[in-house]
């Protein structure tokens, strides 16, 4: 039997509030944009910054966890199965409004570490991180 292995690790901050649901079983996943930035220097010494976006679920008792405690801008760690375009192979690609290409990264969360500094009040601060071992798939 071959086995096949996907995963991605990457920091970034949510781009907005997560977004929890239930599917039609009754189990809970949470939604959220997540921006990794990076930045290079070109040929000409310009300083070149890069940001890329991903979609982020996450299911269980860590979409749960997930939706409690991550809101916009909370920095995270995140390692996941990326999910291509399953007609392509690769990162769904879509045309803005503005007639610019973009690609839509969508990743399965398996981890998640929780990057934010504690404010020491010691109230609603998230576990270090959340593991989900009960993926539906």
């Amino acid at each position: 039997m071959t086995r096949q292995f996907n995963k991605i690790t990457f920091v970034g901050h949510l781009g907005n509030d997560p977004e929890m649901r239930y599917t039609p079983s009754g189990k809970p996943l949470t939604s959220f944009n997540v921006a990794s930035n990076d930045q290079y220097t070109n040929e000409k010494g310009e300083t070149v910054k890069v940001t890329t976006w991903f979609r982020c679920t996450s299911w269980g008792k860590s979409a749960e966890v997930h939706n409690q405690y991550l809101h916009k801008g909370s920095k995270v760690l995140i390692e996941g199965k990326l999910h291509p375009d399953p007609k392509t192979g690769r990162p769904e690609i879509w045309t803005r409004q503005d007639g610019s290409a973009a690609a839509d990264y969508n990743v399965t969360v398996k981890e998640l570490y929780f990057l934010d500094s504690k404010n020491g009040s010691g109230q609603n601060e998230p576990p270090a991180s959340t593991v989900e071992d009960d993926i539906p798939f």
